[in-house]
């Protein structure tokens, strides 16, 4: 049964690619990366009931499972390549194997990423997926590089997610039929890996880091990164009208300060290049907010250098 399930994934997922010698069905796939540049590789688990909610359709599971693993490479400026994807099950389900390879395949196809291994085991619902992509030698966007002056930005909107969350959990009433309650669940159940607008931003952006556990979390870890810190404008930030409608501005504000799950790429740029930049993302059909800017000193505060109060710093899986 193992080895249909796996013959199940190959067949929705194949994709032909010159660089891949040898992909699933021996004991290591044989990949040859290209000349003259340098390989990026990252790696993400999502567990039924953590990353995902019970229930959740196995296409968005599967799709959502690759989203979150390509939006750390459009952080790094990467182009994606290769994917590894471990999936373990409580029992041999062929249908949500499916969907899941079915949900897979469509967002692997529209960047080009051919699945070439992994494994199938049986225990608690989740699924690791391994990303390769490639960057030229020293244009790798990281986390250290932001100065006292430069920019902050983030693309797309924030809070969506954790809005579709708390429908989710029922702090609301979901309805299937209201129009915001559907758009808060497509955010939590198909981010947008923002991987043209990562590729976009190599040579203007300073640093760059995706908005997975939180705006504060993460513009966090960017500045302790860079040994900076940074001031943000609550009101500037990218909030969806879906977010605000259900929830209200106050709530809708707090969602997009702590919440998680958004994928959106939050990253800093030079004064100077901040032209060159909103034109480069304009030809990839990307937009970004400014809503901050890069000081002297650590963390995270509000103009005015006022603290930000938000009800948690930003996602932690252990609760530390």
């Amino acid at each position: 049964m193992e080895f249909r399930l796996i013959d199940r994934i190959r067949e929705r997922t194949v994709l032909a690619r010159g660089d891949v010698r040898l992909g699933i069905g021996d004991d290591a796939a044989l990949l040859v990366p290209p000349a003259g540049q340098e390989l990026a590789v990252a790696i993400d688990t999502l567990v039924e009931g953590v990353h995902f909610p019970h229930g959740t359709p196995p296409r968005d599971i599967g799709w959502k499972g690759l989203a979150v693993n390509l939006s750390d490479l459009a952080a790094m400026g990467a182009t994606p390549a290769w994917a590894l994807l471990a999936l373990t099950l409580p029992r041999a389900n062929a249908a949500c194997v499916d969907g899941l390879a079915d949900g897979f395949a469509q967002l692997a196809q529209e960047h080009a990423v051919a699945l070439v291994g992994g494994d199938t085991t049986r225990g608690p619902f989740c699924l690791s997926i391994v990303v390769h992509g490639f960057v030229p030698p020293g244009q790798a966007l990281t986390r250290a590089g932001a100065r006292a002056g430069d920019a902050v930005f983030v693309t797309g909107t924030l809070g969506g997610a954790a809005g579709g969350l708390r429908l989710v959990q029922g702090r609301l009433p979901f309805d299937p039929a209201d129009e915001a309650h559907r758009a808060l669940r497509a955010r939590l159940d198909r981010p947008t890996p923002r991987v043209r607008a990562g590729l976009a931003l190599r040579g203007h952006a300073s640093a760059c880091i995706d908005v997975s556990d939180g705006l504060l979390a993460d513009l966090g870890h960017l500045c302790a990164a860079s040994g900076v810190g940074a001031q943000i404008d609550p009101n500037a930030l990218p909030v969806p009208s879906a977010l605000r409608g259900v929830f209200g501005s106050a709530a809708a504000r707090e969602l997009a300060l702590s919440g998680g799950d958004d994928y959106e790429l939050c990253f800093t740029v030079p004064p100077a290049d901040v032209g060159a930049m909103q034109a480069a993302l304009a030809a990839v059909d990307g937009k970004a907010t400014r809503i901050g800017t890069i000081v002297e000193g650590q963390g995270v505060r509000a103009l005015g250098n006022e603290p930000l109060a938000a009800a948690r710093g930003g996602w932690d899986h252990f609760g530390l």
